[in-house]
């Protein structure tokens, strides 16, 4: 049995300040003081928290499996509330854990509001080679009602610090569906992006999620028409600018993919550590097939700190759950993914998912015969309905 490549992701769950919108595992820096006995660095346990991350990381090194990590990623939170320093320890301590491959992509979360070029530059000399900027909108007001802390000149700036720190590859991270937003609104957003010329873009519809302050007090978003106009227009705007999208939010010019979110989407295995982290691991069994385990670790970091179990739920996935948990993944890609990963990531044949591919296919809602599993066009823009299929026949 082949196991899928492995990735490890690090959760960083403090942020300046809880955004309305979000629905994230993250806590404002504010609240934490006093959580240890340490001295902290802008009020974060650093050193507290490395510690916790590392004997956590240890807990899970038997899924590690002979592997080596193909990505990491620092989520969160704001993750670059934490020091160069403390990045570059965390990376020197994980790799002394296991080994990297020689192209591993490292990448770090930032906010425009708790970076300089400075900064970027340490985070590049620690080993970082990969930056996902959250900027959300460039337009001051919009910024505002989003609760972020930084201005537009603050994202612009961030986007060519970044540049000139040498880090290549980029992300920008930006919303749509804004709080009365208009369709010019969006697209001079998205434009001001693409000037900033980052190799990859994430473009994604604000929600209101449970447990958030928009949910509970909505503000007046956009009606269905104007976001969909929004959304074809935007579209537009970054295919002309070069971007091809090949993830229902993620746009990248040729060879830019991230690897990380790719790993997520086809399956692969991750390794996940820090508060709130949620991991999935590939075992094989002793008849040849393979149980494939999700994790997540203690929620709070205050919890998370004095944890002796980093662990909060492990959970085995029955086999009448891997269709679906196989498909809301891998059909998020604008190609799908070769059919042969099927059995080869869930230990299934193929034809397990027969009659629901006929049905789909029947409804223009899949593509059959061409050795990929992938929707068509119109399968993409509905694709919570193909999924639909899948979890009735559960």
């Amino acid at each position: 049995m082949i196991l899928p490549p492995l990735s490890l992701y690090i959760h960083i769950p403090w942020c300046v300040q809880k955004c309305p919108y979000c629905d994230f595992n993250s806590h404002g820096v504010d609240r934490l003081k006093g959580a240890t006995d340490t001295p902290h660095e802008a009020g974060l346990p650093e050193q507290d928290y490395i510690k916790a991350l590392m004997q956590d990381l240890d807990a899970d090194l038997a899924g590690v499996q002979d592997r080596k990590l193909t990505s990491i990623f620092f989520g969160g939170g704001t993750p670059s509330l934490f020091s160069p320093e403390a990045i570059e320890q965390i990376l020197q301590g994980v790799e002394q854990r296991i080994p990297f491959t020689d192209d591993i992509e490292i990448t770090l979360e930032a906010n425009p509001g708790t970076v300089e070029q400075a900064r970027f530059e340490g985070y590049r000399n620690a080993g970082v080679n990969r930056l996902s900027i959250g900027i959300q909108s460039f337009d001051p007001a919009q910024l505002k009602r989003l609760g972020r802390i930084h201005g537009r000149d603050d994202a612009i700036r961030a986007a060519e610090s970044a540049r000139n720190a040498g880090f290549s590859r980029f992300n920008l991270d930006l919303m749509h569906g804004l709080p009365n937003q208009t369709e010019a609104e969006a697209l001079a957003d998205m434009q001001q992006a693409i000037d900033l010329q980052p190799d990859h873009l994430s473009w994604y519809q604000l929600t209101l999620e449970p447990n958030t302050a928009f949910y509970q007090a909505p503000p007046p978003l956009p009606d269905d028409d104007t976001l969909w106009e929004i959304q074809q227009a935007g579209q537009q705007l970054i295919a002309t600018a070069g971007y091809h999208q090949y993830e229902v939010s993620a746009y990248a010019k040729t060879g830019s993919e991230a690897r990380h979110n790719l790993n997520y989407w086809q399956f692969g295995d991750y390794l996940a550590i820090g508060a709130g982290a949620h991991g999935k691991i590939s075992w094989p069994t002793a008849g040849g097939g393979l149980e494939i385990v999700r994790t997540s670790k203690q929620r709070h970091p205050k919890q998370y700190l004095n944890a002796v179990d980093y662990i909060s739920q492990r959970t085995a996935l029955e086999p009448a759950e891997l269709p679906v948990e196989f498909l809301m993944n891998a059909l998020r890609l604008k190609e799908g993914v070769d059919e042969s990963l099927y059995p080869q990531r869930t230990g299934q044949p193929l034809s397990s998912l027969s009659p629901e591919l006929k049905k789909l296919q029947e409804m223009g809602l899949m593509e059959l015969g061409t050795g990929r599993l992938k929707t068509t066009d119109e399968g993409f823009i509905y694709l919570n309905a193909v999924l639909e299929t899948f979890l009735s026949s559960e």
